[in-house]
């Protein structure tokens, strides 16, 4: 949208300067109007007023200009005609007034040295150039002179003359040896704004013979030099080993050693000077001062301060330095030098003059006859500069008369202008320091209006934005430009709407409904016309979904959205930018339709990312940050300071923490005496410290790295510290962890971590082993052993305990006394097996077992438990033998007794208990037998149903796997099922244990049946089995269906009803397990045997039991 509004305005802006009447510069520029309308000459191109030029080149002094009827061109030199017919080497540019003398074909450029003027004129009036000075370049050679030897004595101040041949324009100076090198300058050695070389003091290094003045004249593009320049310092020591030479002993005089002296000025001279400069150019003023030591110049203005943003300070602060000077600059600048023995001051009095310059410059002045204007000419200047007018070229007061025309000093009136009042004025403004010229003309034209802009237009705007409708126009007198929407419309008016003097119509807050045909209507006294305009309001573009912040890792992959909403009609074009700049020409960048993805991101993509919308109307665009975060780059610098016997002082510098802030530093050591290359924590500090004093052990040569963590990671290890050596001490500590057990009954083992070298504070590292009986009044026996981890003490009693201490020590002494452990010598088997075992049958399958404890002398060792021993001899209810398991459990801690889960019913058990210390098992205790009573049986093993009649079925069946106990019966019950699957009567029936087949008779035929079968012990009925069967229909029924079944067809369709029925198990199959039903199902649920339930609660139980058995092994 800023573009369609830029664009508006510069028409907007074009058209004002075109067609309004009174202060436009200039015609429109409408190709065909500019074939109709007649224009005064205007001075469109020309050299500048002081032109110097190259004399080796053609000389091409340019005059351009442009008007209706083209104008021609002539030209006066020192003011006089210059005929340029009559000098061959002179030729003017075709359609142009710019000359080209030929100085390359033998021409001389100081023969056409001079002051030009051009004019350009037609019928409507002369334009004239300024004054033009041609001026050849010069370079002249360096006059020769003869040059004797600078001889200096040390300390003093010494100028050397450049004196460069006048110029044009003037050379630049500067310095070089003979080798072409610039000569160094310093606060003590400069070159001046005249181009001389100061020395505020000369030292010894100053000699040479070689010092040589350039100067380059650039528009010749030729470099002069000056006869190089000999210097001779002499310092003092050489000066008085000459003078000692030459006089006699009894001579006192002699050289004075280099004395300092205070600052002289060398330039400029005196106490006072004065400087004009012109108004707009640079003010150079410079201090140059001699003195030992050098002066330090400084600058100051007398009644006020050195202009902000506008000085400067060149040559070492010689030299200030101050652009586009105004009068407000002119006063008194103080230069002051100084040095340890005082200082010297010059001031400078400033005046700034000025050329004349333009407050109000005259333009173009486009009228209709009887109309009324004035031409304005003022300028400023120091001194004021005069105002003078010329009309067509000529002074206005030996210029034809015109009526029309008043001259009011700066002004000219004009009044009832006629169109023979068409000319060019021109203004001139001078004073002693320069002058202007400017050209306007009065141009008085009688046109009917005319509208420029293309009929039936289209402009389109976005909803809510200005909208510039043009009706560019041009008429004389000035026409009146009225606007109506549609092309009946009314005429418009009021608020909404922005008239400009142009002629455009601006609707400052077009809508939708703004869209339409518009039509504007210009008319003067001489005649009316109109122009149709469409304009069109569009909806705007818009980022809904606008890119958002992202913090991502190194290497990783990021996307930023930009999701836009447009006007169905606007073509949008997406252009990503990463920090208003091109994306990179990298293929990690992936620019998506509504997204941009970066892909291994690396620190360089870091940055604001932009997305920019546009279409031919308007613009939106949306910037996110992406925060390219890693791991810290590592610390360096490290230094170690305050090194002392056990502390030491470590710093560091933080290595970039790539735009995720540092929270702690990790800092570690190595021990290059005990374990090189090995590195070990030593402490942590916040992300804010660099510094931290760290605590050191003896004996032990630190080396120290530091390792920076942010929230991504930690960074790489620095490079290590200096190594710092500590002193060697007694031990700090004594070995941790010792203990004393034994691996033999008659022996102890002691045993214990060894102190590291780290730990050992000295050479030397041993410990000291003690030991003694506990509870026995006996002495402490003691070794020194080497740097092991292991002592054995034979010929001990067994399983006795004992007092153990360890402690370390090395060259240096012994670490503090160790504390005492308790240990034990070794353990034996223990003696004698648990008495007084009792069992107790709880039900058939779970069984309480009794015991006493063993004395804990017998043990022989360290107490862990119980081990039961038990197994099934044989079950009650069978005689058949089979493989024995024996199991165990175990019961930790001195139980006296434990829980049997799991066993058999009605069978026969024997165990033993045995007691467990860490040697192994004790004696069995004798053989306890015990017995489970009865339970109920598991469901018969099989049931099958055959040989159907009409009236009868016959069951057969398997005894029960596990029956548990002693069968009594079978219990039989059956009911019959419809054909809507409902369940009839139920009918029982006992079957003594002994059978194991049954006839059913008196059935009904063609029926079938459910069976439900279980058996019974004492105890109670077991798991029941079902099965179901069908009675046959009648026996010619069944002749007929046997030879139907022999038929081909009655095969076929069975085998089809087949298929239908496997398609339908299908579907039901995925129904149940979606948690569905089938119908038959749900029947058979519903009319389940009764007696069945508390076999259910049965099923619960054996829950419970299973629970209590995958806990079994646990003690009770």
């Amino acid at each position: 949208m800023m573009k369609k509004k830029i664009i508006s305005a510069s028409k907007a802006s074009l058209v004002l300067l075109l067609c309004q009447m009174l202060s436009a510069l200039d015609v429109p520029l409408d190709s065909k109007l500019l074939e109709e309308l007649s224009q005064p000459p205007t001075i469109t191109q020309q050299s500048p007023k002081d032109y110097i030029v190259d004399p080796r080149e053609n000389i091409v002094i340019q005059c351009e200009a442009k008007g209706k009827p083209p104008p021609s061109f002539s030209w006066t030199r020192n003011g006089t005609h210059f005929d340029i017919d009559k000098d061959a080497q002179v030729t003017m540019k075709p359609n142009s007034g710019t000359l080209v003398i030929n100085i390359m074909n033998g021409g001389k450029a100081e023969a056409y040295e001079g002051v030009y003027q051009c004019t350009a004129r037609n019928e409507r009036g002369a334009a004239i150039s300024n004054n033009i000075v041609i001026r050849p370049s010069r370079s002249p050679l360096w006059t020769k002179e003869k040059l004797e030897p600078n001889q200096v004595r040390e300390g003093d101040s010494l100028v050397l003359h450049c004196r460069p041949p006048v110029g044009l324009p003037p050379p630049i100076i500067f310095w070089m040896d003979n080798a072409f090198q610039r000569l160094p300058q310093s606060e003590r050695v400069s070159q001046g704004l005249n181009g001389d070389l100061y020395f505020s003091n000369v030292q010894p290094e100053d000699t040479r013979e070689d010092y040589i003045c350039y100067a380059r004249f650039n528009h010749t593009q030729t470099i002069q030099q000056k006869q190089p320049i000999s210097v001779k310092v002499f310092s003092m020591d050489s000066l008085n080993d000459t003078i000692a030479a030459n006089l006699s002993d009894t001579d006192i005089y002699g050289a004075k050693p280099v004395t300092e002296r205070q600052p002289v000025l060398l330039t400029p001279t005196g106490s006072t000077s004065t400087k004009v400069e012109l108004r707009g150019n640079v003010l150079l003023l410079e201090c140059i001062a001699a003195g030992l030591p050098t002066p330090v110049i400084r600058w100051i203005k007398e009644g006020g301060e050195l202009p902000a943003n506008r000085t400067f300070f060149e040559n070492f602060k010689k030299t200030l330095k101050i652009v586009d000077v105004s009068e407000a600059d002119s006063g008194n600048y103080k230069c002051i030098a100084r040095n340890t023995l005082g200082s010297a001051h010059h001031v400078i009095s400033v005046t700034v003059k000025a050329a004349p310059y333009w407050i109000t410059a005259p333009r173009n002045l486009v009228l209709s006859p009887g109309e009324d204007g004035t031409l304005i000419c003022r300028a400023n200047g120091n001194p004021k500069p005069d105002i003078s007018w010329l009309a067509n070229g000529v002074p206005i007061a030996i210029a034809p008369e015109d009526p029309s025309r008043k001259v009011d000093g700066d002004t000219i009136i004009f009044s009832q202008v006629q169109e023979r009042s068409s000319a060019v004025y021109q203004c001139n403004a001078s004073n002693e320091y320069g002058y202007l010229l400017a050209n306007a003309f009065v141009n008085v034209l009688a046109e009917p209006p005319r509208i420029l802009t293309a009929a039936n237009k289209l402009y389109q705007v976005i909803a809510d934005s200005p909208a510039l409708l043009d009706c560019a126009y041009f008429g004389s007198p000035k026409p009146e430009i009225e606007w109506f929407k549609g092309v009946k419309g009314s005429i418009l008016r009021g608020n909404e709407y922005v008239f400009h003097d142009n002629g455009t119509l601006e609707i400052p807050v077009a809508q939708k409904d703004s869209s339409g045909t518009y039509t504007c209507v210009a008319r003067n006294e001489l005649g009316k016309i109109q122009n149709e305009v469409q304009l069109e309001v569009k909806d705007p573009t818009m980022i809904i979904k606008q890119p958002e912040y992202k913090v991502i890792q190194r290497y990783g992959q990021v996307s930023f959205e930009c999701i836009i909403k447009h006007d169905s009609t606007l073509l949008p074009t997406v252009i990503w930018l990463k920090d208003n700049g091109e994306l990179p020409g990298d293929e990690r960048f992936l620019v998506g339709k509504d997204n941009l993805t970066i892909m291994n991101v690396t620190d360089k993509d870091d940055g604001t990312y932009t997305c920019i919308v546009n279409t031919t109307l308007d613009s939106v665009s949306a910037s996110a940050v992406l925060t390219v975060v890693a791991r810290p780059n590592p610390p360096f610098d490290l230094e170690l300071t305050g090194q002392l016997e056990r502390s030491v002082e470590l710093s560091w510098v933080p290595g970039d923490e790539n735009n995720s802030p540092i929270t702690n530093f990790v800092i570690e050591y190595e021990d290059g005496l005990h374990e090189p290359g090995v590195w070990h924590h030593q402490t942590e500090v916040p992300g804010t410290q660099t510094t931290v004093q760290l605590k050191l052990s003896p004996y032990v040569n630190y080396s120290f790295r530091v390792i920076a963590v942010n929230e991504i990671g930690r960074s790489q290890p620095s490079e290590p510290s200096e190594q710092y050596l500590t002193k060697s001490a007694n031990p700090d500590e004594n070995p941790p962890n010792v203990q004393g057990i034994g691996s033999e009954p008659d022996n102890l083992v002691i045993t214990w971590e060894s102190l590291t070298g780290f730990q050992s504070n000295g050479p030397g590292l041993q410990y000291k082993v003690s030991w003694r009986q506990k509870d026995v009044d006996d002495e402490w026996t003691s070794v020194i052993v080497a740097n092991v981890s292991k002592y054995i003490v034979s010929g001990t009693p067994t399983f006795v305990p004992y007092e153990i201490k360890v402690q370390a020590l090395n060259d240096l002494g012994y670490a503090p006394e160790p504390s005492e452990v308790i240990g034990h010598s070794g353990e034996d088997l223990p003696m004698v097996a648990p008495g007084n075992v009792q069992v107790h049958v709880i039900n058939s399958t779970l069984a309480k077992v009794h015991w006493d404890t063993v004395p804990l002398k017998t043990v022989r060792g360290h107490l862990q438990g119980y081990k039961v021993y038990y197994w099934k001899v044989q079950s009650l209810s069978r005689r058949s033998k089979r493989h024995v398991e024996k199991k165990i459990l175990t019961f930790r801690g001195n139980k006296t007794f434990g829980m049997l889960p799991g066993l058999e019913p009605y069978s026969s058990y024997k165990l033993n208990v045995r007691v467990v210390n860490g040697k192994g098992e004790g004696p069995a205790s004798p053989d306890k037998v015990f017995k489970t009573p009865e339970g109920v049986p598991s469901s018969p093993s099989f049931l099958k149903i055959t040989n159907p009649t009409l009236d009868s079925l016959t069951l057969e069946w398997g005894s029960p796997t596990h029956p548990n106990g002693v069968l009594t019966s079978y219990i039989l019950k059956f009911q019959p099922i419809n054909n809507t699957h409902e369940l009839g009567p139920l009918v029982e029936i006992r079957i003594p244990a002994n059978e194991s087949s049954l006839i059913l008779k008196n059935l009904n035929y063609s029926t079938r049946y459910k069976f439900y079968f279980n058996a019974q012990t004492s105890v109670g009925s077991g798991s029941q089995i079902t099965e179901e069967a069908v009675t046959i229909m009648d026996e010619a029924m069944a002749s007929r269906q046997v030879d139907i079944a022999t038929q081909g067809w009655f095969i076929g369709l069975m085998c089809a009803v087949a298929l239908l029925i496997l398609i339908l198990l299908i579907v039901c199959f995925i129904r149940r397990n979606k948690g569905g039903k089938y119908p038959v199902k749900e029947k058979e649920d519903a009319h389940a045997d009764p007696e069945i339930q508390p076999m259910k609660e049965d099923d619960g139980t054996f829950g419970e039991y299973r629970l209590f058995s995958f806990v079994s092994s646990a003690p009770f």
